[in-house]
């Protein structure tokens, strides 16, 4: 595992971060009548990525850190829910957010196996 000193040092939380500005950018575009359903909801769960890795970060244990890293894999599905319906409601092209939201995916579970293949056998 690496040896850094803050989540902010985390080249997984840096991309959630920088993914997170970019769906805000994205649903700032939505019709506003969206404004306390998809653009809330899709936002919420977006901010819920970085900010769950962060809070996980901090956790003494291997066990609690996987709880909110795998919170942070929950809210990257209902995003790529959210992308897939704000796509087919015409809210604009998602394929860079969902592609994005892949390779997230992908930083995350290589960094939690490798957590976790670090933790003594039960």
């Amino acid at each position: 595992m690496s040896r850094s000193k803050r989540f902010e040092d985390l080249a997984v939380w840096q991309r959630a971060h920088t993914w997170v500005l970019a769906v805000y950018k994205h649903t700032a575009l939505f019709p506003r009548h969206e404004l306390f359903g998809l653009t809330s909801q899709w936002r919420r769960a977006a901010v819920s990525v970085p900010s769950s890795i962060a809070e996980g970060f901090k956790k003494r244990t291997k066990p609690e850190k996987a709880r909110y890293y795998n919170i942070a894999q929950a809210s990257l599905e209902e995003c790529r829910y959210y992308a897939i319906l704000s796509r087919d409601l015409g809210y604009g092209d998602t394929m860079a957010l969902s592609s994005e939201l892949d390779e997230i995916s992908r930083m995350l579970e290589a960094y939690l196996s490798r957590m976790l293949a670090t933790m003594p056998p039960r």
